[in-house]
């Protein structure tokens, strides 16, 4: 069997039998968001064999490279900007992806919420929590995403579906799930984004409804 088809399968029966062991085993399975970037084409095409339909992408011009015309020929997908969003390519992004994971500051939901309407692309937001608050890493403080998620859904009317969370590595990340699980409840909102190719059981325990793989999935990408 190819190895991309073994490994699909193989995520899929994890991602169901963790999800039915769970307790939010009466919500939805979570999603597989396949992590695509810098994956070679064919490996791309393989996964689209095998019905994935759900892709991310950190990279907004990488992303329109490899999509475009992949786009033309598989209408059900659905495409996840998963990466740091700049300003000055906001306008670009909300007419290609249909999901954007990644508001972490101010600036950029404004700019979101300028050139955001009925005609766009993306349909719905996550706002990036930086749960480890590691000074490298985007995402909103957790002592302020309250404010921050009120601010963007009542100041700029922006259709904020959910939140996103990439744990520190050398810490367990099942207290950083919790802690967006948390956030996300007291703030009504149904969708959490997290846990990738090394600890998204642990995720899908505390609530994950999609997780973002990409090298257990494809196998390692290039550098």
């Amino acid at each position: 069997m190819d190895i991309i088809k073994k490994n699909y399968e193989l995520i899929l029966t994890k991602i169901n039998d963790t999800h039915k062991a769970s307790l939010f085993s009466k919500q939805k399975t979570p999603k597989l968001v396949a992590v695509s970037k810098k994956q070679d084409n064919y490996k791309i095409d393989k996964a689209l064999a095998c019905g994935q339909k759900i892709f991310g992408e950190n990279r907004v011009q990488e992303a329109i490279t490899r999509w475009q015309k992949r786009l033309d020929n598989n209408k059900e997908l659905e495409l996840r900007l998963i990466g740091p969003l700049q300003t000055n390519k906001v306008k670009q992004s909300l007419n290609f992806f249909d999901v954007i994971e990644t508001i972490d500051r101010e600036k950029l939901a404004m700019e979101i919420a300028k050139n955001f309407h009925d005609k766009v692309k993306t349909k719905s937001f996550y706002i990036q929590i930086n749960t480890g608050n590691e000074p490298q890493k985007s995402g909103i403080d957790p002592l302020q995403a309250d404010t921050f998620i009120n601010y963007c859904i009542k100041d700029l009317n922006l259709p904020i579906v959910g939140l996103m969370c990439i744990p520190p590595i050398i810490e367990e990340p099942s207290m950083h799930f919790l802690l967006l699980q948390k956030i996300a409840y007291r703030n009504n909102l149904s969708e959490l984004s997290m846990g990738m190719s090394s600890d998204y059981e642990d995720a899908i325990k505390f609530g994950a409804t999609s997780v973002r793989i990409g090298s257990l999935l494809f196998g390692e990408r290039q550098v």
